[in-house]
């Protein structure tokens, strides 16, 4: 058997995407009580990736879980990732900062189809944790921002105190070029904006089915009435876009914690058209 020798200390490029490469961590930053923000740079060659992918990150001697990547290839070599602390590695991933490692493999699965997208509207819907994989293709399109149509952005919480980005989505309603509404479920006493599920905002925007792209992420039961909202709007099955949550545990279809109905999210997915998820229903 041939022996490879890899040095990972050293920030060599991991030859196998089972094997992880050293991420340096540029920035932490709680968002949430339960999510926290990270900017990192890969050591030794830049990490390439796309709008949509999502990367395995490694605690050493701990574990690794799946995170969507929440920054565009647009803005530099650094990527960033949302984590919400829900297990034993997102929950030890809360006491890195700046100028800690990680391991990091991938990037893996499918992305946004944003070449199909151009001169086209563009209508998102995300609600909580979702806000972070959108986020990714919102930053590409607002990077190419000429190279697209109208674009939409609805965004939902729980509460005020789960709002993800919440500054970076106020400099996005200051733009003159963005359609942005932000709802909450339950308002406090400072919350001065729109209350009430994120479908009611659907209400507010002028849409031109033909010409759009809904790119639609949230929970389970979020997801289905808004994809209902875009269908009463018009907007064909295969237009409507989501990115599944699933437990993708090898990130490269070998272990099949996250095949539904035969088909493996981590390495088809995580982005799906709503014409192919309703294959997959059943299995969900």
């Amino acid at each position: 058997m041939t022996q490879v020798s890899i040095d990972i200390a050293a920030g060599a490029r991991a030859p196998s995407p089972y094997v992880p490469r050293m991420a340096r961590i540029l920035a932490a930053e709680q968002m949430t009580e339960t999510e926290r923000f990270f900017r990192l740079q890969a050591e030794g060659e830049a990490m390439r990736y796309e709008p949509g992918q999502f990367v395995e990150v490694m605690v050493f001697g701990i574990g690794e879980a799946p995170i969507s990547i929440c920054s565009s290839p647009t803005q530099g070599e650094a990527f960033e990732l949302s984590v919400r602390s829900v297990g034993v590695v997102t929950n030890r991933l809360k006491e890195f900062k700046a100028g800690d490692r990680v391991g990091i493999r991938g990037p893996f699965g499918n992305h946004f189809d944003y070449a199909a997208m151009k001169g086209q509207d563009v209508l998102f819907v995300a609600g909580g944790l979702g806000l972070a994989p959108t986020r990714s293709l919102i930053r590409y399109v607002m990077d190419k921002r000429k190279d697209f149509g109208k674009v939409t952005i609805l965004f939902g919480a729980r509460e005020p105190k789960w709002l993800l980005f919440r500054s970076e989505v106020e400099a996005w309603q200051k733009r003159g070029d963005v359609d942005v509404h932000v709802t909450v479920d339950r308002g406090d006493a400072s919350w001065k904006g729109n209350v009430g599920v994120i479908t009611r905002l659907f209400s507010k925007v002028a849409i031109d089915a033909p010409r759009t792209w809904a790119v639609i992420v949230g929970p389970p039961v979020m997801f289905k009435f808004a994809v209902l909202e875009a269908l009463a709007e018009g907007i064909p099955e295969h237009r409507i876009i989501c990115s599944l949550e699933r437990h993708m545990k090898c990130g490269v279809g070998k272990c099949g914690h996250c095949q539904i109905r035969g088909i493996y999210v981590c390495r088809e997915g995580p982005v799906f058209t709503y014409e192919q998820v309703k294959r997959l229903r059943e299995g969900i």
